[in-house]
């Protein structure tokens, strides 16, 4: 049996079986699709009041409505999120912070995956942008709110990223600081696995300076698994390097139920009360690669994105 009593199997209703949300407000990025979709519903389901922060917002609001049919008693809200906007990103902080709710979950879930070279609105190659830098303001701009939650509910706050073991095919120095926009030396599957490996970074130094500076906040990275609507869409751009389909070989496909079980694991599960810093799949902490634990490597990178975002 593996630790924590779960495995590759388990669904996101099972590692919350018995949890009560009631009380918490999360933030959930990418709710109109797959695992985020399940997310949200499960959270729901164990009375956890749900901000959608989403792109397309009709997508999003017929979700909300389906959630409502199934689970009467469920809070969830919508909110218009560009990730790969940071003009979008501010304005969604800001009109989250003037409402006055709590925060005491942000799971950084929204993703693109393996899309040909281009720019965000910021001018950052689209991946890059997407997948880490927007979720790296959109958290530090919510920063003060969850501490502020932390400490007047006496309740842990939690920062999930969504990863992927796809982090282990990157570029071989892990982060091209001086060649995130070059698109001669661009790859799309190297530039999806930089992104991702980026979240893993970018939970690493939170956990490192939350501990520096005794908040009582949590954060932490995951891998979902293959899903079975996700990696695999043969609409993608570009076949998937054998290497990689290798590398993510060892998972079997799991179902949307399953993928998104390791995230309300993190998330929701007493067990992950004061664990911080790790990198989960499967419903257990994980082993990520040698970059993803190089905390030189994400400093520069926590250095690096800061000074995109100023």
């Amino acid at each position: 049996m593996c630790p924590s009593g779960f495995s590759s199997s388990s669904t996101a209703e099972e590692v919350t079986q018995g949890i009560h949300g009631d009380g918490l407000t999360a933030i959930v990025t990418g709710t109109t699709h797959g695992i985020g979709i399940e997310t949200a519903r499960v959270l729901a389901l164990r009375g956890v009041h749900v901000i959608m922060a989403v792109r397309n917002v009709v997508a999003a609001k017929a979700v909300k409505e389906a959630i409502l049919k199934e689970i009467h008693t469920a809070k969830v809200d919508v909110k218009e999120l560009d990730l790969s906007s940071m003009a979008s990103v501010r304005k969604f902080a800001s009109e989250f912070t003037s409402s006055g709710f709590p925060l005491n979950i942000l799971i950084n879930n929204a993703g693109i995956t393996a899309t040909p070279f281009s720019l965000s609105k910021d001018n950052i190659e689209l991946q890059f942008a997407t997948n880490h830098l927007g979720h790296f303001l959109l958290t530090h701009l919510l920063l003060d709110t969850m501490k502020k939650t932390a400490s007047v509910s006496k309740r842990q706050g939690r920062i999930v990223n969504v990863s992927s073991d796809g982090h282990q095919y990157t570029y071989p120095e892990g982060i091209r600081f001086d060649k995130i926009n070059d698109e001669s030396s661009f790859q799309l599957w190297r530039a999806y696995g930089q992104s991702k490996l980026a979240n893993i970074l970018h939970a690493k130094e939170l956990a490192r300076r939350f501990k520096e500076d005794r908040v009582d906040i949590t954060a932490n990275s995951l891998h979902p698994g293959a899903i079975i609507t996700n990696i695999y869409k043969p609409e993608i751009s570009g076949a998937v390097p054998t290497d990689l389909i290798n590398m993510l070989g060892n998972y079997a496909m799991k179902s949307i139920q399953q993928g998104a079980a390791t995230t309300c694991y993190v998330a929701l599960h007493p067990h992950v009360k004061g664990v911080s810093g790790e990198y989960f799949s499967d419903n257990n902490v994980a082993k990520a690669s040698s970059l993803a634990k190089n905390t030189d490597l994400a400093k520069k990178l926590w250095d690096f994105s800061m000074k995109i975002i100023d």
